[in-house]
Parts: C-alpha cells; sequence; structure tokens
C-alpha cells in the first residue's frame, strides 16, 4: 500500500450542502406547480449550430478582439478538456500532457504570457508530469487538465487590452464562466452519464455531470450546484534518447573502440537511447455552487464558488544504456565502440561492449485541489450612475507526496547495440542480454522526492460606470490584488545509492521482485522488458515510510517563493459617433499598476547557502484604445493599439540556485529577482463581414513590438567550473567533475511578432433539404517572430522564432444539426515549434545555431447525437482518431535528431444525457 494525502473540507463543501438544502425545497415547490422544463436563455444555447451563433454574437458585441466558445447545451461544451476546446478558437494552439488538453498558446505566445480569469477574477492552477514534461508546474502557465468542461457554459478569449481588464497579459486573457441561477427560467435538471473507452490502455473509464438549479421569490432568489465527476486511464508508449552528445563529452569513449569516427567530439550519440512506458491513472471531481439574490431591479449580488480535485498515478517504466551518460571512469569511458555507421554527424547505429543497463520504475502520486469563492455585487444608484464590485479568493494546492523510483542496473554488458537508421522514432535496441531475464541485476539507486506547490491570489476590486449622454460613458475603477507563489521539494537525507540488502545479504535482486514492462499499441524493438516491482520492493523495505536512510528532509535549494501586492487604478471612456455616415464606436482607457515584489530563496554566499530576500517595486502606464466603424450594417472594421505587460516567470524570480539531479538529468537552475516584466506595444487590425445568419467571414493583422523578453538559456558545462559549492552535491550521486546543464534566465532585447487570422463560419442554409442542416466553422492563423536571443553571459546567440510559436496553424468543424441526428467532425492542426534555444549540447548550441523542437500534429476529433425525445439524448464521441503522436526532436543547419516521441491512442465515449 503507498500513502495517500487525506482530502480536507474547503469553505465550497459548505456552501454546497446550503445550496443543495435550499435547491432541494425549491424543487419540490416547483413540482407542486407542475412547472415543466423550459427554454434556456441567451446564455447556454441548445445544438452545436446555435453554440457556434452565440459565440459569434459575443464576438460582433464586443469592441475589442474576442473570441468565444460556448455550450451546446446546459453543461455540454464541444470537447471534454478546456484546453481542447479553446484551441477551436483562431490563433489558439495547445500543448498536451498524456495524451490531454494541458496548457494553451495564443497567437504564438505560450502559457506564461496568458492570464487565465474565472467567473472575472484571476486565478492560477497547477499540476505536475514527468520529467520529460518539465515535472510539477513551478509557472505562471494555467494547467486547464485541473477542470471538468462539464462545470463551465462560456469561455472567451480576449486577444486585446482594454482599461477595465486587468494588466498581465500579452497573449490573450480568458476567461472562464461557470453557471448562475438566473441563467435559467425555473427549476432545470440536467445529467450527463458516460464511458470512455482508450484503446491504449484498453480501460473503461466513467465520467458523469449534473446540474440542478431554481429561483423563487418571484426570480429573486436562486441558486445552483453541479457537479462532474471522472475517471481516467491512459498509456503512454514510445522512445526517448534526452538528448545527443558528442563523442568527447562525460570523459570520451575508450580510446581503444575499434570505430574511431565515434571518439570525434563532432560525432553525436543517444545519451539515453530507451522505449519508454507511462502508465496514467487520473480521478477528478469538480463542484459548482451559485445563489443569487436581487431584491430590487436595480440591485444584484452573486456569491460563485468552484472546487476541483485531480488526483494523480503515474508509473513510468524505463530499460536503458544508462553508461552513455555516466562520467565517472565506469562509465562511458569503458565503453568500447567495435562498429558503427554515422549519418550527417550522427551516430546513428552502434556495435559496443562495457556498457552500463539499467532498468527503473518510478512511480508518482499527486493531487491538486483547487477552491475559489467570489462575491459581485452591483447596484443602479440612478438610470445614469451605476457602481459594481468584487471580493473573492482563489487558491490551487499541488502535492506530489510520492515520488519514487527504484533502479537496478547490470553493468558491462558485452555486445550491446542500438540503431536509428530507420524509423528514427522506434529504434532497434540489443542489450546483449535478454530483457526479459529478471536474474542478474543489482539494486543500485533508491530516489526518493516530494514537491509542493501552492498559488493564492485575494482580489478586492470596486467601480462604476457614469453615462454622461448618449454617446459616451466614463467607467472607472480601483483594484487591489494579493498573489502568493510557495514551493518546496524534500529529498532522502542519506545517498540516493545507498541500498539495502535483500535476504540473500547482498543486493542482487530476487526474481520475484521484477515484473514486465510491454508495450501494446507500439511496436517496440524490443517491445517488453523487466523492470524493479516497485510495490513489493517498496513495501519489503518500507521505502515510503520516511524513517531511516529512506528519511526525508527539506531541500533548501528549492525552498521558495514570490509574493506580489498589485495596485491599480483604471479609467475607460466608452464612445460612439459617427464618421460622415459610417457609425464608430469602442473604448479609450489607461491603467496605471504598481507592482510591490518580495522574492525568497537559496543563495550562495561565500560558498555557503543562505537564505536570501529581495524586494523591488515597478510601475506600469498601459494606454488602450479599441475602435469598430461599422461600414455596413453587417460589415465592421476593427482597430486595436495598447501597451501591455507580463510579469516575469516565478522560476525566474528566486534569488539563488537550485541544483538537481533526476536519473541521468543533472541540472542547475539560476534565478534572477531583478528581472523586468516583458513589455511590448500591441497593434490589431481586422474586418468582419457577418453575411448571413450565423455567418461569418473576417481577417485580422496583428502585430507586437517586443520591448524586452526574457529567456532562460542553457548550456552543458562541468560543474567544478561555475563556482558553485560542492557542498551543494551532498546526498545527490554526483560529482563537481559532472557535466550538469545550466539554466540562467535574462532579459533579451525582445523582437517583432506579427501574424494573420482568418475566420470562416458559415451554416449550410442555402442548400436543399436536409443538406441544410450542415455547417462548417475554419480558422487558419500564421504568426511570425524574430527574437535576439543571449547566452547567459550576455554575448548574442542566435535569432530565431519564440519558443512555442507554431508559424502555422489552423482548425476544420464540418457539423451537422438535425431536429433528431446531429454531429461533427473536427481537425486540428499546428505545425512544428521551438521548445528551446539554443540547443543544451555543444553541436546543439549556439555556436552550432542549433535548437530544440516539438513535431507539429493534426488531431482529429468526431462525435455524433441522436435525441432519442426532448428530454433523453444518446451520444457517441471519439478523440484523437488518428492516434497522432507526439515528438519532440533536436537540429542543426545539418541534422535533426529525436528527443523523445510517444503515443497515448485513442478514446472513444458512449453517454446518455437526461434533462428535466
Amino acid at each position: 500500500m503507498y500513502p495517500h494525502s487525506k482530502q480536507k473540507k474547503t469553505p465550497v463543501t459548505l456552501l454546497a450542502l446550503s445550496i443543495a438544502l435550499a435547491l432541494q425545497a425549491g424543487a419540490a415547490a416547483a413540482q407542486d406547480a407542475g412547472a415543466a422544463a423550459t427554454e434556456l436563455d441567451t446564455v447556454t444555447v441548445t445544438g452545436y449550430r446555435a453554440s457556434v451563433e452565440k459565440a459569434l454574437d459575443i464576438k460582433r458585441g464586443e469592441a475589442g478582439m474576442v473570441d468565444a466558445v460556448v455550450a451546446e447545451d446546459i453543461g455540454k461544451f464541444p470537447d471534454s478538456n478546456l484546453a481542447e476546446s479553446l484551441q477551436r478558437i483562431p490563433g489558439v494552439v495547445i500543448t498536451r500532457d498524456g495524451g490531454e488538453g494541458r496548457q494553451i498558446t495564443v497567437r504564438g505566445l505560450g502559457p506564461d504570457f496568458t492570464r487565465v480569469r474565472i467567473n472575472g477574477m484571476e486565478a492560477l492552477s497547477t499540476v505536475g508530469s514527468s520529467d520529460g514534461q518539465g515535472g510539477t508546474n513551478r509557472s505562471r502557465g494555467f494547467d486547464f487538465n485541473v477542470f471538468a468542461s462539464d462545470l463551465f457554459s462560456q469561455l472567451m478569449a480576449r486577444k486585446t487590452a482594454s482599461a477595465d481588464v486587468e494588466e498581465g497579459s500579452l497573449g490573450a486573457t480568458v476567461d472562464l464562466r461557470t453557471a448562475r441561477p438566473f441563467d435559467y427560467d425555473g427549476f432545470t435538471l440536467v445529467t450527463n452519464v458516460q464511458t470512455a473507452y482508450n484503446d491504449a490502455s484498453q480501460a473503461a473509464m466513467p465520467r458523469f455531470a449534473g446540474l440542478i438549479a431554481n429561483s423563487w421569490a418571484d426570480g429573486k432568489v436562486g441558486a445552483l450546484l453541479s457537479v462532474a465527476y471522472s475517471e481516467r486511464e491512459t498509456v503512454e508508449e514510445g522512445t526517448g534518447t534526452v538528448r545527443w552528445a558528442g563523442g568527447t563529452t562525460n570523459g570520451g569513449f575508450n580510446p581503444n573502440s575499434a570505430f574511431k569516427e565515434a571518439l570525434r567530439s563532432d560525432v553525436y550519440a543517444p545519451r539515453f537511447p530507451r522505449y519508454t512506458l507511462m502508465e496514467h491513472d487520473q480521478k477528478r471531481l469538480g463542484v459548482t455552487g451559485s445563489l443569487q439574490l436581487k431584491p430590487s431591479d436595480r440591485t444584484t449580488f452573486s456569491l460563485d464558488a468552484l472546487y476541483s480535485k485531480i488526483d494523480a498515478q503515474r508509473d513510468e517504466k524505463y530499460i536503458e544504456a544508462n553508461g552513455l551518460s555516466k562520467s565517472d571512469a565506469l562509465g562511458k569511458r569503458e565503453i568500447l565502440v567495435n562498429a558503427g555507421e554515422v549519418r550527417n554527424g550522427a551516430l546513428v547505429y552502434a556495435q559496443m561492449d562495457n556498457v552500463d543497463i539499467r532498468a527503473e520504475n518510478r512511480h508518482d502520486e499527486w493531487s491538486t485541489d483547487f477552491y475559489q469563492v467570489s462575491l459581485d455585487g452591483e447596484h443602479r444608484l440612478s438610470d445614469s450612475f451605476t457602481v459594481s464590485g468584487r471580493v473573492g479568493t482563489s487558491r490551487s494546492k499541488h502535492d506530489n507526496p510520492v515520488q519514487a523510483t527504484i533502479m537496478m542496473d547490470k553493468l558491462n554488458v558485452k555486445g550491446y547495440s542500438y540503431d536509428y537508421r530507420g524509423d528514427a522514432n522506434k529504434p532497434v535496441f540489443n542489450y546483449g542480454v535478454s530483457p526479459t531475464d529478471p536474474n542478474g541485476w543489482t539494486l543500485s539507486t533508491i530516489r526518493l522526492r516530494q514537491n509542493y506547490v501552492t498559488n493564492e491570489f485575494n482580489n478586492g476590486e470596486l467601480d462604476f460606470s457614469w453615462v454622461i449622454g448618449p454617446s459616451f460613458t466614463l467607467s472607472g475603477g480601483v483594484q487591489a490584488k494579493n498573489y502568493s507563489f510557495d514551493s518546496m521539494e524534500r529529498r532522502r537525507v542519506g545517498n540516493e545509492t545507498t541500498v539495502p540488502n535483500f535476504s540473500t545479504g547482498n543486493k542482487i535482486v530476487p526474481a520475484d521482485m521484477t515484473e514486465l514492462a510491454s508495450l501494446g499499441g507500439l511496436a517496440g524493438s524490443p517491445g517488453t522488458w523487466v523492470v524493479p516491482n516497485f510495490g513489493a520492493i517498496a513495501n519489503m523495505f518500507g521505502v515510503l515510510n520516511g524513517e531511516g536512510i529512506y528519511a526525508l528532509a527539506d531541500y533548501a535549494a528549492s525552498m521558495r517563493g514570490v509574493e506580489e501586492q498589485d495596485r491599480s487604478g483604471w479609467l475607460m471612456g466608452k464612445f460612439s459617433t459617427e464618421i460622415g455616415s459610417i457609425p464608430v464606436y469602442g473604448n479609450l482607457g489607461v491603467r496605471h499598476v504598481r507592482t510591490k515584489q518580495t522574492s525568497s530563496g537559496i543563495a550562495t554566499a561565500s560558498g555557503t547557502p543562505v537564505a536570501a530576500t529581495v524586494t523591488r517595486e515597478y510601475n506600469d502606464t498601459l494606454p488602450s484604445l479599441n475602435v469598430v466603424a461599422e461600414l455596413t450594417p453587417d460589415f465592421l472594421l476593427r482597430f486595436a493599439a495598447a501597451k501591455v505587460m507580463s510579469r516575469p516567470g516565478l522560476g525566474s524570480l528566486t534569488p539563488g540556485v537550485t541544483v538537481n539531479v533526476s536519473g541521468s538529468a543533472k541540472t542547475v537552475s539560476g534565478g534572477n529577482p531583478m528581472l523586468d516584466p516583458v513589455r511590448a506595444k500591441s497593434y490589431d487590425l481586422g474586418l468582419e463581414w457577418y453575411f448571413d445568419e450565423g455567418a461569418m467571414l473576417g481577417a485580422t493583422v496583428f502585430y507586437k513590438d517586443i520591448g524586452s523578453y526574457i529567456q532562460s538559456t542553457k548550456e552543458t558545462r562541468v560543474y567544478a567550473d561555475s563556482g558553485l559549492p560542492a557542498s551543494l552535491l551532498d546526498n545527490l550521486n554526483a560529482s563537481p567533475s559532472d557535466e550538469f546543464t545550466f539554466t540562467v534566465p535574462v532579459n533579451t532585447p525582445g523582437g517583432k511578432l506579427q501574424g494573420v487570422e482568418l475566420n470562416y463560419v458559415q451554416p449550410f442554409t442555402f442548400l436543399p433539404g436536409k443538406w441544410s442542416n450542415l455547417g462548417t466553422q475554419l480558422n487558419y492563423t500564421y504568426v511570425d517572430s524574430d527574437i535576439q536571443y543571449l547566452l547567459s553571459s550576455g554575448a548574442t546567440a542566435q535569432k530565431a522564432a519564440m519558443t512555442g510559436q507554431s508559424k502555422n496553424s489552423w482548425n476544420a468543424t464540418l457539423f451537422y444539426e438535425g431536429e433528431r441526428f446531429s454531429g461533427r467532425v473536427s481537425a486540428t492542426n499546428r505545425n512544428d515549434y521551438l521548445i528551446q534555444v539554443p540547443g543544451t549540447e555543444a553541436g546543439f548550441n549556439s555556436d552550432a545555431n542549433g535548437v530544440h523542437g516539438q513535431s507539429g500534429t493534426t488531431i482529429v476529433d468526431a462525435s455524433i447525437h441522436y435525441r432519442i425525445s426532448d428530454q433523453l439524448e444518446l451520444s457517441l464521441e471519439g478523440a484523437n482518431l488518428t492516434n497522432e503522436a507526439q515528438e519532440s526532436w533536436v537540429a542543426n543547419p545539418s541534422v535533426s535528431l529525436p528527443l523523445e516521441y510517444s503515443q497515448t491512442g485513442r478514446t472513444y465515449t458512449l453517454g446518455l444525457r437526461y434533462r428535466f
């Protein structure tokens, strides 16, 4: 048995209970009155076509550049994942983790440049992941997979700035809206029961969502409660190399090797060639509650609460040639390269002796608890003057109490070979021994980690709106926002290579303490290998009890935090006029914000790690303009201009360094609490033609002059050359002579970003008969940027596109909405993008114009729905129907080599939906 964190009650629980009691009473009254199900109002709509039309109405009615996704029906989004729903918006692309949408990039600007508000209040949720996906999220990037899409009724992406929307975004401000009782007429009840099947994990997974809402006292009081629960079990299968390194790194290959080309510094071999198997198991619960009060036509209060919890377990199973990356005298220096083949500087095939082989089994347990409570109020003092306010708090708490890896080795194996000459993402390995033989493995390492991250917001704002005349409204307000980020890590007190003996008196792993790991959907060579049985070994030795040689202590270098106190005020005029015969409307305003930032962490003073706190303050004045000209009643010309800013990434602000050794990954991360925000000037020009009911053809050009940028540069060097004390390596199974990857954030001069969005939406009502039930959504985005990258020394590196930016992306949906039958097929594409500039290793660093990148993807989804009656609907959905792979690579102008490759399979979902 593995220990689990105990579930804690939150204030949302109490609110949910009170709402449930109120709804029960209201439902009984509604039944006594014989109330029937009512039509939905304009907040939620029925059917995919109506959803598209509502989204167009929102877009058309805004002064700025805004796109929206609206629920097809109560608690029914086009996709089961929020990020995957947002990617239907022009300019939005996503990254996936374990096959599920996790973070978004908007117009080439990554997750750190996008702010997310829930019911009008900024929030941040984070989760954990594998090392290859960045591990525990300690950034400002919002992890959308914390929430079920069933909890929300509307998503909006605000791509241009206005004074009434708080600062902090270069890409977009994303607004997530949960349902409220006044959205519906009287008593409303909806349930949706589904079961999903993934063909990679071959597992059935339940999903449930339900909503109940009611209002009484002549519509003056309302209450709503919604619940969503789902389980997700997936398998991620693939291959990896970690990186490619020259023949002289880590001490170089044995000089007696027969294949001499492998000894050259400009011939690159994989550091950790391996097949990978990751098993994901997640349970997600979400609850929303809302109480609304309207004592008069002039006054409205809304109390909203959201709670979400995701519990996850992940098991990672590998077999690898770790000797290729070992620096000591018993590592790479022992390896004899007997034969090989070099293509474009890469050692794509090698046959070797004296290679160390490792099999490992990593087990993670983590959870994220998120809650938010907010109170909104609005009062119209007169027909022309309105005051409104909001107070609220949110917290995301990520706990990773179990992150443990058990490793076993076979040393100096003869006859090892790897072969990347065929499909580079599906190499052929010969380990020189049978990979399924459980005998002769030596227990070598037991690694223990714990990670904890908390993000908290406390917000308060007070606003006014004054209608001065029929063509001008003055609005303004003040806001106080306190944000805190806390991160900590715990590690083994003793050395990770301190491992116990088995009952045999030695460290040879008994055969019954091993298990087989097998690929299912991916044809691996080999496809099955032996790994330590994590549960058996952990239970035998009490690995997770935190006692004796497994005792844990706070890891000082990872104790860090950031606090921000943001105080802002804004003033904005909304105007409408005519230029000649052309109606023109929009807003012009300015927002001023003062940010007081306090960063804490561990710095190195005279070779001794000491706690450090750095405080700074900066101010930003941010003017904005949004103008719409109605060239004709259905043809709009839009223009927007603004100064915008985005605060530095949280990991960049730490006043110290973090040293980490995780298997092959040896890293040193440094911070810079004096980093300036990323600041830019932004311009948009768009044309929109609403040529028919529910139809639109649009084009937008956008340009951002990014005056400053923040880059985390990476380079590989020997630890002893860094000037850091060797004491930071205590108990880390590393020595000062080892090569580490150093990461340091610096401000760069920035650069230009520009692009085009094209958008076409049309129901085919012009077609005869049932063909008129068809419709389409098409959009395309082109983004280009040119950023001057710097080395950690401050010297210029190459110019390249922004990391995370796909130059081309598109979405295409064909939908059908009939009286009984409806369906859609959607394809979403983004092309290749960079994930690191410059690359890490010599040969792929700035001198070689090297980069790390991610291959583009095309994801195809489909769904069909059949209305059995007005209350009952049957659905069948398919996600990732082509089993699209995720693939990363490292490249210079001469060669591109694989880093990570994985597939997660297709998912099919069968559902039954009931609406009272």
